[in-house]
């Protein structure tokens, strides 16, 4: 079949079980006024996933462009300040989160993140368990950087690259970025009627990334090239990068059913690979957990490491550090420990059911979860 020159053709849907969907002001909040216009698609998308038995995190700009509506008052071009973004982000969350919550059939459950959430160890481990917990209790999180407070990171990031970093945190599948442009073409296709669609991107390399255009809308913070930025993170992670159109409920509703047109960006590997990779190699606290032999034979079957399984630590760690797992003198496994070295010893050798009882709180039943571990050698397994 023949397309027309500029449009994109038809390609599957990789396979997925949870995405990180981004939403730009430019769609929800189009000529400046918040609206479902464009988003109910994008809704009914999220909705179909879900009974599908998919999981969908949103990344959703719009509170600065609803901020601004509610004013009485319209705000001058030049008057673009990280203050006054930060005011008009506060005016307009709320707004935000109502239009959402009336488009989706499930709860929608509203986080706010700054770059130092997902910097810091701890904080990032504690932002991973809200989200995850939130989408095992069936919500969709809608996500958005916490812009009334973080000035850096306002001034600095953007929900592009939020959105890549968030779904790196949730062992995203796929990022899907919904925007008012088609995907990637190899000239800014208002100005070119030569350009061309690029329905797939191996990898991103200077070449690319100088195919990207300019923001394209005065309510958003980036343009194509923060999109491409944000797939080239998302894909160091082992996680493909989705561009489409989401102003047309044409190729939102094709999502849902495995078909997708725009641009295609490619994983630098699995994501799997990305996580363990860094698990493995990342910067640990010097905190060692011995574990007993019953212990390291159910982490080789995929179990998470429980307090009974725990014999003692060695050196010191807070919760969120990496640290070391051995089975006598064998270093066997590193990962994210949920709880600090401290809390730990308190814990060790005890039923998960005392984890409350014994500490006054509880942060889970596992002191490192199965998805936050990487195995150095075989482990036989029970």
């Amino acid at each position: 079949m023949t397309f027309p020159v500029g449009r994109f053709a038809p390609q599957a849907l990789p396979a997925w079980r949870r995405a990180v969907l981004k939403v730009g002001s430019s769609l929800l909040a189009p000529g400046g006024v918040l609206g479902d216009r464009n988003v109910s698609a994008l809704a009914r998308f999220v909705d179909t996933s879900r009974e599908a038995g998919r999981e969908v995190v949103l990344v959703s700009s719009g509170a600065v462009a609803a901020g601004r509506a509610q004013l009485s008052t319209s705000i001058p071009d030049a008057a673009r300040g990280l203050v006054l973004r930060q005011a008009l982000a506060a005016l307009g969350q709320t707004h935000m989160m109502a239009l959402w919550q009336r488009l989706l059939g499930a709860p929608a459950a509203q986080v706010l993140l700054s770059h130092d959430d997902l910097r810091n160890r701890r904080r990032y481990l504690n932002a991973r368990n809200t989200l995850l917990e939130l989408l095992r209790l069936g919500a969709v999180p809608v996500v958005n950087e916490n812009d009334t407070v973080a000035v850096e990171e306002l001034k600095l990031g953007d929900n592009d690259n939020l959105a890549a970093i968030v779904a790196a945190l949730v062992d995203a599948d796929v990022l899907l970025i919904a925007s008012d442009v088609a995907g990637l073409y190899s000239a800014h296709p208002q100005r070119d009627p030569a350009a061309q669609p690029v329905p797939f991107v191996a990898a991103i390399t200077p070449a690319v990334l100088a195919l990207a255009s300019d923001p394209g809308s005065a309510l958003g913070t980036g343009g194509m090239r923060t999109k491409l930025e944000a797939a080239q993170k998302a894909a160091s992670s082992g996680i493909e990068t989705l561009l489409f159109d989401g102003s047309d409920a044409a190729v939102v509703d094709d999502l849902a059913r495995g078909e997708f047109r725009g641009t295609r960006i490619a994983a630098a590997g699995t994501r799997l690979a990305a996580r363990k990779y860094w698990l493995r190699h990342a910067p640990g606290s010097g905190a060692t957990l011995r574990i007993d032999g019953g212990a390291a034979r159910a982490l080789g079957g995929g179990a998470s490491l429980l307090p009974g399984g725990v014999a003692a630590v060695d050196g010191e760690c807070a919760r969120g550090d990496i640290v070391e797992i051995a089975e006598g003198d064998r270093i066997i496994a590193r990962g994210l420990c949920q709880y600090s070295a401290n809390e730990v010893r308190r814990l060790a050798g005890r039923h998960t059911r005392d984890i409350e009882h014994v500490l006054g709180f509880s942060y889970g039943d596992s002191i490192v979860r199965r998805d936050d571990l990487v195995l150095f050698a075989d482990v036989v397994s029970a």
